[in-house]
């Protein structure tokens, strides 16, 4: 154990919930619920505002309706998040080599590999600059622990919640854990917990006074020791910089079990493209494609498959993941889909059958007519339009890299698609056309009103109201869902180069008048 609290634990507050409120001054102060809106979808995050009325992160999203109707609902946009997490990450990284993420708002910190600190003041000094400087670049806080081990700087962050600093000082820790409950300790769940609570241990001082031996009888003999010595407050873990990517994956839970087979094809597909397009954003390719299939009756199925190679070629990870589907029986309907890769690398070996098998598909399209205007892009664009019809926006807690929320809008495209693939149509029959799908939270752009973002949608209206991160809270209009002038955008920057914007700690007048605007044009956001 060290002699100074030099490791430094960053916890983003409420993260994607104040992002949203950053980026939304009518949304300051008010309860927001950030995860997946359909009738399967949980809570990614919750606002503190939110959480008054017992809403928490993993909680169904039905149930947290139930708990605060007049919550904003949204739906996460999680190329917002990642760009305020590498703006916060480069900030860490300019204070030691020694970075440890451990998910988009939260990391390890050495300080000492840094040189930045040494005792309790300059590790105290550093935590309150670092939090001064989140705030000055993204708008948003966060909360800092400092203590000598791992364990105890994430305690500290947590004790320091929301928007706080907290220091344990060397050979106070035990003082400090004896009467906190074992469920702080890392490795006890729910069912390490309660199998403690029946042997009547509930804090972690009885936790040390039980002894190793009775740990090691009630939970064999590493799980044992390993909490008796955190109980003590020995932990010893380094921080690590680098954690090898072991598998890139993405899937989607569906409000609506799937049936349809050419549905479930078409799903795949969709999946494999999203899949290589974050392989190839991490710098990677694999080996080993992987389906995964939760069946209606929740039953889940992984089957896998290994090129002679790595390759980040779309076509070929669309091609070895429909093979897959096809060992696989999905008549009694699904649920959840998703597709990996693993067997990472950082080179590619290109598939030759592929490659041969690609000309062959744009030779035969040539000789049917198509002509060479209809790209591949393109095919994908409408096989992927095809993929609103699910009523996909749930999410399971713990349900793929891209978060528990709905199912993701990676570009201004995604939302805006004008095709759809109509089950078991054939080649040269007539596409039709679909609604836009205005996923609620997500940025618009008006071409009279200008920049705004989705309220809420349904019954052929969207609800958008019209605001920046740093103007007055705005006005709502509702539109059609057609309407030509109205087009998805990306989100603005929280922070303009003039300074910080108030990340939400101040509550914005609101007009409760027009709080959520037309109600028949689907009322509270989210609701559509």
């Amino acid at each position: 154990m060290r002699t100074a609290p030099t490791i430094l634990h960053l916890d983003m507050d409420a993260f994607y919930a104040s992002a949203e409120q950053a980026a939304k001054p009518s949304l300051r102060g008010k309860a927001v619920v950030v995860g997946g809106l359909g009738p399967r979808g949980v809570v990614a995050t919750a606002s503190y505002e939110a959480r008054r009325f017992g809403v928490h992160s993993a909680m169904p999203m039905g149930q947290a309706r139930r708990l605060a109707p007049n919550a904003a609902y949204l739906v996460p946009r999680f190329g917002l998040y990642r760009e305020i997490s590498e703006q916060v990450m480069g900030l860490l990284r300019e204070l030691s080599p020694l970075v440890e993420p451990l998910s988009l708002d939260e990391a390890f910190v050495d300080l000492e590999a840094g040189g930045v600190a040494d005792d309790a003041a300059s590790a105290r000094a550093v935590g309150e600059r670092l939090r001064a400087d989140i705030r000055r670049v993204t708008g948003l806080t966060g909360s800092v622990g400092l203590a000598a081990s791992k364990m105890l700087a994430k305690i500290a962050s947590e004790e320091a919640k929301p928007d706080g600093l907290r220091l344990i000082e060397p050979g106070t820790e035990r003082e400090l854990l004896g009467p906190m409950s074992v469920r702080v300790l890392p490795g006890v769940g729910p069912a390490t917990g309660d199998h403690l609570r029946r042997a009547g241990i509930t804090t972690v001082g009885e936790l040390a006074e039980a002894g190793q031996d009775e740990l090691v009888r009630l939970l064999g003999r590493a799980h044992g020791e390993g909490l008796y010595a955190m109980a003590l407050a020995r932990d010893e873990r380094a921080v690590v910089a680098e954690r090898d990517t072991k598998s890139v994956s993405v899937e989607d839970t569906y409000d609506v079990d799937i049936h349809d087979r050419v549905r479930v094809r078409l799903e795949v597909a969709r999946l494999a493209d999203r899949c290589v397009q974050r392989l190839r954003a991490a710098g990677h390719s694999g080996r080993t494609i992987v389906l995964k299939v939760r069946r209606f009756d929740f039953s889940t199925l992984t089957r896998s498959e290994t090129l002679r190679g790595p390759t980040d070629d779309p076509a070929v990870v669309r091609e070895a993941a429909a093979r897959l589907l096809e060992s696989v029986d999905t008549t009694g309907g699904v649920r959840l889909l998703g597709v990996g890769v693993s067997g990472l690398a950082d080179f590619t070996q290109e598939d030759l059958f592929a490659q041969a098998q690609a000309q062959a598909e744009a030779h035969a399209l040539v000789e049917a007519g198509e002509g060479p205007g209809t790209s591949s892009a393109e095919r994908d664009g409408v096989a992927e339009a095809g993929g609103g019809a699910a009523g996909g926006g749930g999410a399971e807690a713990g349900a793929s890299v891209e978060g528990a929320g709905a199912r993701p809008v990676t570009g201004p495209g995604d939302a805006t698609h004008q095709v759809a693939v109509l089950a078991g149509a054939g080649a040269g029959e007539p596409v039709a056309p679909v609604e836009r799908r205005w996923p609620a939270g997500h940025d618009v752009r008006h071409a009279v009103y200008g920049p705004g973002w989705v309220q809420g949608s349904g019954l052929g209206r969207v609800t958008v109201r019209f605001e920046t991160p740093e103007s007055p809270p705005g006005r709502v209009r509702t539109f059609r869902t057609d309407d030509p002038e109205l087009e998805p955008s990306d989100p603005l920057p929280l922070v303009t180069a003039a300074g910080a914007v108030d990340g939400g700690a101040a509550v914005a007048t609101v007009d409760e008048v027009g709080m959520w605007g037309d109600r028949g044009a689907g009322g509270i956001a989210g609701t559509g």
